[in-house]
């Protein structure tokens, strides 16, 4: 009889282990899509043109090189002499075509998403060696609340907005956090 219960307790424990791995494996993947689903937004161009690879932004949803040909400077604000702000308004400039907000510049070279694939993406806003310091819960909040990165939504006449709304995306993030914040393997 104890040999029968012993095999019976091994057999259940087994179970356990395998429902356990399922609910965890099921638990990445669920993050994993909701991740690939803001990926729609953090690959858009309205994310990209500011997050470029090298030096200089691109623009356009077609993410053409910007003209007139400027380069990021130093602190991602424009070269000396040239500021972002020289072109760039406070706010869109729709008769010009020109789009603007306060703090108007680009990413830190650090955060460049050109050319990354979203996993890469995903592994690199989660370090703070690469996101500007922050954790995950600063992450989430620069994300759903800094008013740059609001731009997207709002990128004035001709320019095509990132999908859905700011504050879509960041319950999006917020449940890609909460669901184990897992990095597509691509």
């Amino acid at each position: 009889m104890t040999i029968l219960r012993f095999a019976s307790l091994a057999m259940l424990a087994t179970f356990a282990l395998v429902k356990d791995g399922i609910a965890q494996s099921d638990e990445a993947a669920r993050s994993i899509a909701l991740f690939r689903e803001a990926g729609k937004v953090l690959q858009h161009p309205r994310c990209l043109n500011c997050h470029p690879a090298g030096d200089r932004p691109t623009q356009s949803d077609t993410m053409r090189p910007h003209l007139p040909r400027i380069v990021r400077g130093a602190d991602g604000h424009g070269p000396p002499g040239l500021p972002c702000s020289a072109c760039h308004p406070r706010a869109n400039f729709d008769a010009a075509g020109v789009p603007g907000h306060p703090d108007w510049h680009l990413a830190p070279l650090s955060m460049a998403w050109q050319g990354r694939s979203l996993g890469q993406i995903c592994t690199q806003i989660k370090d703070p060696a690469r996101n500007g310091g922050r954790d995950l819960p600063a992450l989430l909040r620069h994300m759903s609340e800094d008013s740059l990165v609001g731009w997207a939504w709002t990128p004035g006449a001709g320019r095509t907005p990132a999908p859905g709304t700011q504050a879509d995306f960041g319950a999006l993030l917020q449940a890609w956090a909460d669901s184990g914040a897992h990095c597509p393997p691509d």
